[in-house]
């Protein structure tokens, strides 16, 4: 006797971004928590990172036509219900990406990935003012306060300045942004995470986790606001679920490698030990 097969059509989410060898962030991340918000993930790597738990030592960045050979594979034949943008390295990549992008009408969650945990930077300085196209298609934006201040000038730690920041993408088309609060926290004990569509503002307020073990938040945080969006939650909810699962991996790190570690992709599914 033979069984039956019984497909599903589970919700398909594309990340394009870069590889992670360690496996802490970037694509690896990306598709880790894709899988956990139960959508079905498709990636673009634009590049490959030789990258632990205690550095990068190497980015090779491959070639455009690579990349959108990739590209074009995943489009011609998934119904994409969200594309999520991490690490683009150069000036050429981003181009080509925005290129690529421009006839696609789905939601866009975009993670302007400049510079690493480990503070090794990500993005050629060239590459910066190259993202505007992708702002003008971005349904939402996911900078960090660094990231927000080389972008805008502006640091967004208080209402008025988030709001000017906010501003600085809305002039470029962008439909949201979600400032977080990780590196501007207003007091040791809260985390801050901001929210400014044109017409309304809303803040996530989480308890300070007091660590150091952040490696892959930024990646994980937009890849689950962008399975969200796949799933066809509103963008308020989708920040909110996304939010708190990165909250929870970061609540319970992943004690791996010889470095800081990471935060743990795997965090509510059971607890494990070392001898």
């Amino acid at each position: 006797m033979t069984l039956a097969p019984d497909p599903q059509r589970p919700p398909y989410a594309l990340t394009i971004a870069s590889s992670d060898s360690g496996g802490g962030a970037g694509i690896q991340a990306d598709i880790k928590t894709m899988t956990r918000f139960g959508v079905y993930a498709g990636s673009v790597i634009v590049s490959a990172t030789a990258q632990n738990t205690q550095g990068v030592s190497d980015v090779h960045v491959f070639p455009t036509e690579s990349i959108r050979a990739q590209c074009d594979a995943v489009f011609e034949d998934f119904d994409i219900g969200a594309v999520k943008l991490g690490m683009l390295a150069t000036t050429a990549v981003v181009e080509t990406v925005a290129d690529v992008l421009a006839d696609y009408d789905g939601p866009l969650v975009v993670d302007p990935v400049m510079v690493a945990t480990s503070g090794d930077e990500l993005l050629e300085s060239a590459a910066v003012d190259a993202y505007d196209d992708l702002f003008a298609q971005a349904t939402l934006v996911t900078p960090n306060a660094d990231e927000t201040d080389v972008l805008t000038g502006t640091v967004p730690d208080s209402p008025a300045a988030s709001q000017e920041a906010a501003e600085w993408f809305f002039e470029r088309g962008t439909d949201a942004v979600l400032l977080k609060g990780g590196h501007v926290a207003p007091d040791d004990e809260t985390v801050v995470d901001t929210l400014v569509t044109p017409e309304t503002t809303t803040e996530f307020v989480h308890t300070r986790i007091d660590s150091d073990i952040t490696h892959g938040s930024g990646c994980t945080l937009s890849s689950a606001i962008a399975a969200g969006l796949a799933r066809g939650e509103s963008l308020s909810d989708a920040v909110e679920q996304g939010i708190d699962f990165t909250h929870t991996a970061l609540a319970s790190p992943a004690d791996v490698g010889r470095g800081p570690g990471s935060i743990n992709h795997l965090a509510g599914l059971g607890s494990w030990s070392r001898d």
